[in-house]
């Protein structure tokens, strides 16, 4: 297919997720891959501050903020993300605020006997960043999760389509598969693999491999951490990406 007809496409799946988040992006934290839970019906899930970041060297970037969710109805979870971003150079650290990301979770089946669900999770980000920190457009992703309980372990992934404009970019394909177990009352640990296509005219596509654990704090406080290599196509040395929060539910 040509881009000439992917111009139209393109425009219909950003309809899309923009009619879905205004009616309502990574199991989801501390993972990069996603799972099809929903938060519970008028509950809250905060995870606050956020620091995530990924790079390779002295180019690294990422943001610090707070991701709030909410379950505003059955089967459905409303995400806002609000930032402030950053960027390491050879020159040294630059700030200034994040682009606005707002998504909206639907769980369309859910099985207590089989431990099965699946979910949509369309989400965008809002050009709301400064000092040149974001990419200056509206970006969305349109993926697709799913999830398989078996006792204490659990099997999730799935992926989507990323629409991505701007001079030089690309849109591409993205989705991962993520495994976790839980291994005592406050311990939860995972991993997973992460593959995303060029995201640029010339560039590359890329494969992560990550770790993550959940721990349990006092009342409903909880400590999330992940990190992994990124290993880019056809570039030798490694990147990385890591991500850090403490999460609240009520």
């Amino acid at each position: 297919m040509n881009r000439a007809m992917l111009a139209p496409l393109r425009a219909l799946l950003l309809a899309f997720a923009l009619l879905l988040a205004a009616s309502a992006a990574m199991a989801g934290p501390p993972y990069m891959t996603d799972d099809p839970e929903p938060t519970d019906t008028g509950h809250w899930e905060v995870y606050a501050p956020i620091v995530e970041g990924e790079g390779r060297g002295q180019a690294w970037g990422g943001s610090a903020g707070v991701e709030i969710n909410y379950g505003a109805a059955k089967n459905l979870q409303l995400t806002f993300g609000l930032p402030v971003a950053f960027e390491h150079d050879g020159k040294g650290m630059h700030w200034g605020a994040g682009d606005i990301a707002v998504s909206a979770k639907y769980r369309l089946y859910h099985s207590e006997k089989t431990g099965f669900s699946i979910a949509i999770f369309p989400g965008m980000t809002i050009p709301t960043a400064s000092n040149h920190l974001g990419v200056g457009k509206i970006t969305a992703l349109l993926p697709i999760w799913a999830q398989k309980d078996i006792g204490q372990w659990s099997v999730f992934g799935g992926g989507g389509y990323a629409i991505n404009p701007g001079e030089g970019k690309r849109d591409y394909w993205t989705g991962g598969i993520a495994v976790s177990r839980q291994v005592s009352e406050k311990l939860q640990l995972g991993a997973e693999v992460k593959r995303s296509g060029a995201d640029s005219e010339g560039g590359n596509g890329s494969t992560s491999l990550g770790f993550a654990a959940i721990y349990r704090l006092k009342g409903p406080l909880r400590l999330l951490g992940s990190g992994c290599p990124t290993f880019e196509d056809h570039v030798g040395a490694a990147g990385f990406h890591f991500f850090t929060a403490i999460g609240l539910n009520f």
